[in-house]
């Protein structure tokens, strides 16, 4: 069966299409949360189009061997980590960027397109595509979309299902499913766009996808501020919210987090005293932004901010930027690291990051936290000796502690990681039985198999068909 399946493999994305020798296969079967157990593929395929997909699913179908479908790799939940014996469904070689239509604000992409890549184009276009999660740079959209990546700018911009206007998606009998729409208003049936969107690689491949734009923001300005205690930092953002004011970005560090990034780029932007720093941004642009930028930093330092400090100077606000977006590298070079992703009321960030504090002192390790201010999406994250097996029990007790105090707080357990191969239990924590049924009746409608990535997000129950 193997054999058939091979030479049925190899004559749908040809020889340069499929890899089988271990040692190729290795690197494309977990994604970079290295705590989710992963199995050895049978097969890596590397389709370059739609019809390379869809008589990939059909000969894994025929053979009923699963597909689990890949980005690039930049996930931290085990979502595309591979099962032992499946096919796994790179989508990077499908990286065509279709169209960019500006009179009607949208491009159409093809999964593998870079996410970055999209940006740049878009600006060239005067057009901008708000999604920006950390991994920009290398992530995929195909790999947003079936997370739905959130990033940095979230609170102003929103997430990747925003901006999704329709898709191309091939189903589990290798059929072309085709949804939403090219114009800005549309409610004809089922939103099957917002379906697939987040889906996790559980309900079918995406092959391409239409793409709202906006018009392209002014450079942002910058401003921080510095507290001597979570608690005013935490009111300092409730302020911003209550005096209407809706920045581009805005950020928080807790002082673990910040003193491993000050470390890491050689910078002194760590004060000796601080307990938290916020990083926000404005791109309003010209005066407006200088008022919007100026506004903020009266209120942070009515609430209590030991310093602040404001720039116009793109240049400038990056440097600064970047303190924030290398945090989780800063961490990694300090040790192992398991990283949250919860997502909690704006008016409970505080209590988030005292808890997740209490929660490290009494597993005895440390737990940082950076995160998204500007709609509560959290980062905790807990270091812990990859060596010592005390040690990584202790973090696992912590983890799960953490995703027990998000949902207490009246949150969730992702804001935009999704859920993964890491979170299943948790999911039917935050679902309850019934949310919980009907997901499973839709993933049984349009995969009644379970072909694609069997057990991934849903926890397989006896004698389910997206059992493995």
């Amino acid at each position: 069966m193997s054999a058939a399946l091979l030479a049925a493999l190899r004559a749908a994305v040809g020889r340069g299409g499929l890899l089988t020798d271990p040692d190729a296969t290795a690197g494309y079967a977990h994604d970079m949360m290295p705590l989710v157990p992963y199995g050895r593929p049978l097969a890596v395929v590397l389709p370059e189009a739609t019809d390379q997909v869809q008589a990939c699913v059909r000969a894994c179908a025929a053979a009923g061997v699963p597909i689990v479908p890949r980005g690039a790799g930049t996930g931290l939940t085990g979502a595309a980590n591979a099962l032992e014996g499946c096919v796994v469904m790179v989508t990077t070689r499908m990286n065509r960027i279709l169209e960019l239509d500006a009179d009607n604000r949208l491009a159409v992409v093809e999964p593998g397109v870079v996410n970055q890549d999209l940006k740049t184009a878009a600006a060239a276009r005067g057009l901008y595509y708000p999604p920006d999660p950390s991994s920009l740079d290398t992530c995929t959209l195909g790999g947003n979309l079936a997370t739905n990546a959130g990033g940095l700018c979230c609170g102003k911009y929103g997430v990747t299902g925003d901006y999704v206007l329709g898709l191309e998606a091939v189903l589990a009998d290798g059929s072309l499913l085709r949804t939403g729409r090219r114009t800005v208003k549309g409610v004809a049936g089922y939103d099957l766009t917002r379906l697939l969107v987040g889906s996790e690689g559980t309900l079918g491949v995406i092959t391409r996808a239409t793409l709202a734009l906006r018009p392209l923001p002014a450079a942002p300005g910058t401003v921080i501020a510095a507290f001597d205690s979570v608690t005013k930092a935490g009111d300092s953002v409730n302020r911003v919210v209550r005096a209407g004011l809706v920045p581009s970005l805005m950020e928080i560090m807790d002082a673990t987090s910040l003193r491993a990034s000050s470390a890491y780029l050689g910078t002194d932007l760590a004060g000796h005293g601080d307990r938290a720093l916020l990083l926000c941004q404005s791109d309003a642009g010209g005066p407006a932004a200088e008022a919007e930028l100026d506004r903020m930093e009266r209120l942070f330092r009515q609430a209590g901010a030991a310093y602040t400090h404001a720039t116009q100077d793109p240049a400038e606000g990056a440097l600064l930027l970047r303190a924030r977006r290398v945090s989780l590298t800063a961490l990694e070079a300090r040790g192992a690291c398991m990283t949250e992703d919860v997502a909690v009321p704006r008016t409970r960030i505080a209590e988030l990051i005292d808890g997740c504090a209490r929660i490290g002192d009494d597993a005895g390790l440390t737990v940082a936290v950076v995160g998204h201010a500007g709609d509560g999406n959290m980062h905790p994250t807990v270091l812990y000796d990859r060596a010592g097996t005390d040690e990584y029990a202790r973090a696992r007790v912590a983890f799960d502690e953490i995703l027990a105090l998000a949902l207490a707080l009246g949150g969730t357990i992702t804001g935009e990681h999704g859920v993964g191969k890491l979170k299943q239990d948790w999911l039917e924590r935050e679902l309850g039985p019934v949310g919980l049924r009907v997901h499973r009746a839709v993933k049984s409608a349009l995969d009644p198999a379970g072909l694609f990535n069997p057990g991934g997000m849903l926890v397989p129950h006896a004698g389910a068909p997206d059992t493995p």
